[in-house]
């Protein structure tokens, strides 16, 4: 699990992982969320609307990975936005990533 990736695949599986814009927005409101992953591929108009929603409920969010690939690591289609709902993963993802 060298990958920052691999930790929205187990997140999935464990299902602490909410994807798609209405799933995500949604998960933003009712502060479910606790890490919010826009992929880098995104456009500049959807990055930044999850910037703001996000910065206006505090809640944390990082720009990586295409939409590609965090479909494929999360085992759906293409995903433009995916939101972590636990304090574990988000905090492992968050500690892959500084790593890289």
């Amino acid at each position: 699990m060298n990958s920052p990736l691999s930790v929205l695949g187990l997140a999935q599986r464990a299902g602490k992982l909410v994807s798609g814009d209405e799933a995500v927005l949604k998960a933003i409101r009712r502060r479910e969320a606790k890490l919010v992953v826009v992929a880098a591929d995104a456009s500049e108009g959807t990055a930044k609307k999850y910037r703001d929603k996000c910065h206006y409920y505090h809640i944390p969010l990082v720009q990586f990975g295409t939409k590609a690939e965090l479909g494929h690591h999360t085992g759906k289609a293409e995903r433009v936005v995916i939101a972590l709902t636990d304090d574990g993963f988000s905090e492992l993802l968050r500690k892959k990533l500084q790593n890289l």
